[in-house]
């Protein structure tokens, strides 16, 4: 005759305990993967903006090389200032209203770039604020340099997020997300 009074209580605390941890721990993943699933809606919608940009400047070369296509066999080298290139800190030059209409849409290179400011204004967090402040779009020879040389578009756009939610970021308490693309138009 054994005596084991007691014991199937003990295995009912264990069995509580890891349960509990791993209902925990399925709570914290969960919070987790909201975080990661806002900042890719939020990188992706950054990626369409960009690469939207670069067609627009594809489709109006005379705004960014001194000569192009089909004046000149390949495109002769990027101008020093253009109507797509805009500093950290300022908005673009002469900018107007985007003046788009179900029946008319934005025609020239000026009207298209104010039109895709705009957008960037209402699709990406921060708004004006940030597109002034932290967006940029340069002539660049070095990533993350604008210098005004080289051969190569670089494009900054930036977001805004929660204290620690910027997964990129060096500073963990960064509330400001940015990404970066370099491209030769």
């Amino acid at each position: 005759m054994s005596n084991n009074k007691g014991f199937s209580l003990i295995e009912v605390l264990v069995a509580l305990l890891l349960t509990t941890v791993g209902v925990l721990g399925m709570v914290a993943l969960q919070g987790r993967s909201i975080q990661y699933t806002q900042d890719s809606v939020q990188r992706n919608t950054a990626v369409s903006l960009a690469n939207e940009l670069i067609e627009i400047t594809r489709g109006n070369p005379q705004e960014l090389y001194n000569s192009a296509v089909p004046k000149s066999p390949v495109n002769s080298g990027m101008k020093v200032s253009s109507l797509f290139y805009k500093d950290k800190g300022e908005d673009f030059t002469d900018r107007e209203a985007c003046v788009t209409t179900t029946t008319r849409v934005a025609e020239t290179a000026k009207e298209q770039r104010d039109c895709w400011a705009e957008k960037v204004e209402a699709m990406l967090p921060g708004g004006a604020a940030l597109f002034e402040s932290d967006v940029s779009i340069c002539r660049s020879s070095t990533p993350g340099d604008c210098d005004g040389a080289g051969s190569m578009l670089e494009i900054r756009l930036a977001w805004q997020v929660r204290d620690g939610a910027c997964l990129d970021a060096d500073d963990s308490d960064a509330t400001v997300c940015t990404y970066t693309v370099r491209v030769e138009p």
